[in-house]
């Protein structure tokens, strides 16, 4: 008994270590980057209180554009870590304003605080109080562009497939005359479909997947198929679902890149407009997907649908 105790013991060490190296690769490579004057940062705006917890989203606006566009950011960490201030939101915050643009950094239930939907219901509640308050921050949010990396990848995904879905909606915050509609998706190297991922996943990737599928949707999407459906955006994808731009590493061990080809194929199949840019060399969460080069053909992408 107690040798068994100790393998398990072990093994949680395991996923707990794993879990901190996809947390933190990025950061290894790139350190946060201070804001340009041009940026003004409005910090921890409360946007809805849900079961006792305060959701708050913090506002970067350039201050040399009036009435930018207004686009979101969903940060990654296996649906139970990361940060909303966290690595890369500067950076993106400073390329934004060269082209007159705002962004808002949301955070949302962590999966150990509320399963699935409860990410997506906080994300649409940011939403619609973006929306509803664009006049008082200032921003145009007539049209919205939403981006985010790894497991925010797939929640940004989930939300360009599911504009009015009744089940994703959901009733967080005080706007629900509002709509929670996205015009233009970019999602970097995030999941697509829960029912295929794990026989993709490497040994490293399911290190990390499965405690964390087992948080999301409280156990492996083969026990949970009602709920791993709901949750795959490829199972979802219609002709009402916003254009889409995928960024994923050929050389990810952490995500399967069969995951967004997966999503590609559903989008050419309902002919959406869809662009997928195979980063060669890249690994997962590589500052490579946030240079100069990689940003211009995100804003190009996102510029084409909310401008």
């Amino acid at each position: 008994m107690m040798l068994w105790r100790n393998i398990m013991c072990i093994q949680k060490i395991t996923n707990l270590l794993a879990f901190l190296i996809l947390s933190f690769a990025g950061s290894a490579l790139a350190q946060q980057e201070p804001l340009v004057k041009d940026v003004q940062i409005t910090s921890n705006i409360s946007y809805a209180l849900v079961d006792g917890f305060d959701l708050k989203l913090d506002l970067y606006l350039p201050r040399s554009t009036s009435n930018p566009e207004l686009m979101i950011f969903i940060h990654g960490g296996a649906w139970r870590g990361g940060s909303k201030d966290g690595w890369p939101i500067n950076r993106l915050a400073n390329s934004f304003a060269e082209d007159g643009m705002a962004i808002a950094s949301v955070e949302f239930r962590m999966s150990h605080e509320g399963m699935f939907p409860a990410q997506i219901h906080d994300i649409k509640a940011a939403i619609r109080f973006l929306r509803g308050n664009a006049n008082s921050f200032g921003y145009n949010a007539d049209k919205i562009g939403i981006l985010g990396a790894s497991s925010g990848g797939h929640l940004v995904a989930m939300m360009g497939v599911s504009n009015g879905h009744p089940l994703l909606e959901g009733s967080v915050g005080d706007y629900d005359n509002v709509s929670s509609d996205v015009h233009a998706v970019v999602s970097y190297y995030g999941a697509s479909n829960l029912h295929s991922i794990l026989r993709q996943s490497t040994p490293h990737g399911l290190s990390v997947r499965k405690p964390a599928l087992d948080l999301l949707i409280g156990g492996q999407p083969a026990d949970m198929a009602e709920l791993a459906t709901l949750a795959s955006p490829v199972a979802l994808v219609s002709p009402d679902s916003a254009p889409l731009l995928m960024m994923h590493g050929d050389q990810d061990p952490q995500m399967p890149i069969n995951q967004s080809h997966e999503l590609h194929s559903a989008y050419k199949d309902h002919q959406i407009p869809v662009q997928f840019e195979v980063v060669h060399g890249a690994a997962h969460h590589d500052a490579v997907f946030y240079n100069d080069e990689s940003n211009a053909v995100m804003k190009s992408f996102l510029l084409r649908y909310v401008r």
